[in-house]
């Protein structure tokens, strides 16, 4: 097999769910966030939905995302706090074939700098269900930014070394880690 050309940028097509009880599409601005940093970066927003904190609804969506042979990631926000009626966590967490344990653990020490101990009560959290990957992160708009700028697009990006998810996921055309 050729090996991918590691100076290419792949644009990759991406799923994007607001998990809120309180947003709706006019006003779900972290979701808007999230696309607009998405297509500046280059990438394709597939589809886009918001959903009430309810396990089952949110299952029920990510698990057509995750058979589906065109989503190749999927981008969550909200309903990963430790407060009542949040359940992303719970949603997501049997879905998921691999978890990436660092995704939690560097949003939640990126987040202290900002918040202090407050950002123990994050849920974020990251994994790969049938080749697609899944971010969960919290709902706010500075979580977003601070999620996708520092972590999620490098990792989304077939260039950023010496490893990225760009080669872990399905339908990639850069199924390499490093050079």
């Amino acid at each position: 097999m050729p090996r991918p050309d590691l100076s290419q940028f792949y644009p990759l097509t991406i799923a994007v769910l607001t998990v809120s009880d309180s947003r709706n599409a006019d006003n779900d601005s972290s979701g808007d966030l999230l696309c607009q940093l998405l297509q500046t970066a280059g990438h394709q927003v597939a589809e886009r939905t918001l959903l009430p904190n309810n396990k089952y609804q949110i299952r029920a969506v990510l698990s057509q995302w995750i058979a589906s042979d065109t989503v190749q990631v999927v981008l969550l926000n909200g309903g990963t706090g430790f407060a009542a009626g949040n359940c992303s966590v719970e949603a997501i967490t049997p879905l998921l074939d691999d978890t990436v344990p660092g995704f939690g653990e560097l949003f939640r020490q990126l987040s202290f700098n900002e918040l202090g101990s407050a950002a123990l009560q994050s849920g974020a959290l990251a994994g790969l269900a049938n080749g697609t990957l899944l971010f969960a992160m919290p709902g706010s708009g500075g979580a977003c930014t601070l999620a996708m700028q520092q972590l999620i697009l490098p990792q989304l990006d077939g260039r950023t070394g010496p490893c990225n998810f760009v080669a872990h996921i399905k339908n990639s055309p850069s199924q390499r880690c490093g050079a």
